[in-house]
């Protein structure tokens, strides 16, 4: 069985071709060829009420492979120097059943996560979109600012952190490697969003805080940070003003706060949902219409996401 670490990972899938990949992936997904379970969340009974073990299964098709991200959160890990977030991508055969690789899922998750935010917004953000906004200076922040790069002619980018420092440190570095960039570390929520044309949420946030006073006519919205029915991170006025689109129909409305939410409220219901990333691929729906809509891609995650990443990870070893 292989192994193949988050260097590894990070050598063998590139942002262009992950990109590609989750084509192909949701592609798939709506045709109904590849399958997946609903994720699997348990809180670990160690009395910390915070600490959590996920798994996320599906099925690529009888003659590709099956698996799981198995994944742990345990959010103190930072005090430690340590990811909050690790795991591993089990990949197995499903002509025989046999274990072949185990692939480092950190790696796929930054990738990917990235990769289908970049092909919604190829689908919903204006063709000549400029200026990026990215809430959040984690890790994810730089999958995303690469992965926008591959399909918008960005100049500027704008950075909100609620801690300025680690917000500089990733432009700082960000600087080293696209000098040609303008970077911005932004003071406040209306100065990062004002005349934005993307925004990425790629915040751990419990609480809404973007809302649609601040949001300009046009931009387009990748809500990415949260996936839990309680936690958003764009405030119920804001969802009620976009066309809404989700990665995943049944999974958006057992795990997306940012829509169950202003459900709850009654502002919105599940028909305002615009259409799947998959219905944009296959071409059933149409995707931006104008240039004065403001549209929202709410994303929750899924393991087909993983299980084809690592495929296409195994395929160039194997």
């Amino acid at each position: 069985m292989k192994q193949i670490s988050y260097d590894e990972v990070v050598e063998l899938l590139s942002f262009k071709e992950s990109i590609q990949v989750m084509s192909d992936c949701f592609k798939d997904h709506e045709n109904g060829t590849i399958a997946q379970r609903e994720r699997m969340v348990e809180i670990l009974p160690d009395g910390k009420n915070k600490n959590v073990f996920a798994l996320m299964p599906a099925y690529l098709g009888e003659n590709r492979y099956f698996g799981a991200k198995i994944i742990t959160a345990f959010p103190d890990n930072h005090a430690l120097n340590l990811p909050s977030h690790v795991g591993e991508v089990m990949l197995f055969d499903s002509k025989n059943g046999l274990p072949v690789a185990l692939i480092n899922a950190n790696a796929i998750t930054w990738i990917r996560t990235a990769a289908v935010s970049a092909l919604a917004t190829d689908f919903l953000a204006k063709k000549d979109s400029s200026i990026l906004t990215l809430f959040g200076s984690g890790q994810q922040a730089s999958s995303h600012l690469e992965v926008i790069l591959c399909v918008r002619p960005i100049k500027v980018v704008r950075v909100y952190d609620l801690n300025p420092k680690s917000a500089q440190v990733f432009i700082d570095k960000m600087k080293a490697i696209h000098p040609e960039l303008e970077f911005i570390n932004s003071s406040t929520i209306k100065e990062a969003v004002e005349d934005s044309d993307i925004i990425c949420t790629l915040t751990p946030s419990k609480e809404a805080f973007l809302d649609a006073e601040n949001i300009s006519a046009g931009t387009h919205i990748n809500a990415i940070g949260t996936f839990t029915p309680t936690t958003r991170e764009i405030k119920s006025d804001l969802m009620k003003k976009s066309k809404v689109y989700v990665d995943d129909y049944e999974a958006a409305m057992k795990e997306s706060g940012d829509l169950l939410i202003p459900i709850s409220e009654g502002i919105m219901s599940a028909k305002d949902i615009k259409a799947t990333l998959g219905e944009m691929v296959m071409g059933k729906v149409s995707a931006r219409e104008n240039n004065e809509e403001i549209t929202v891609f709410d994303a929750v995650g899924l393991a087909i996401e993983d299980l084809c990443c690592a495929e296409f990870i195994y395929n160039k070893v194997k």
